[in-house]
């Protein structure tokens, strides 16, 4: 397994239930679901490096 950075983030209570709905959706932890949604941002951004386009996940049929 990768090493993982651990970090403390505050969240307002609202954006949490909102983002906890959408990780229950898609079958991911809170935690898995902000790493999923950073590294989707920053790939769309062309600041992720390519080293970490897809470590510590699986690729999807059709993902870059």
């Amino acid at each position: 397994m990768a090493d993982r950075k651990a970090f403390l983030l505050r969240l307002d209570p609202a954006l949490y239930d909102a983002l906890q709905r959408w990780a229950d959706a898609d079958l991911r932890s809170v935690n898995g679901q902000v790493e999923f949604l950073l590294r989707q941002a920053l790939r769309d951004a062309g600041r992720l490096p390519s080293a970490a386009k897809m470590s510590g996940r699986t690729r999807k049929e059709g993902e870059v």
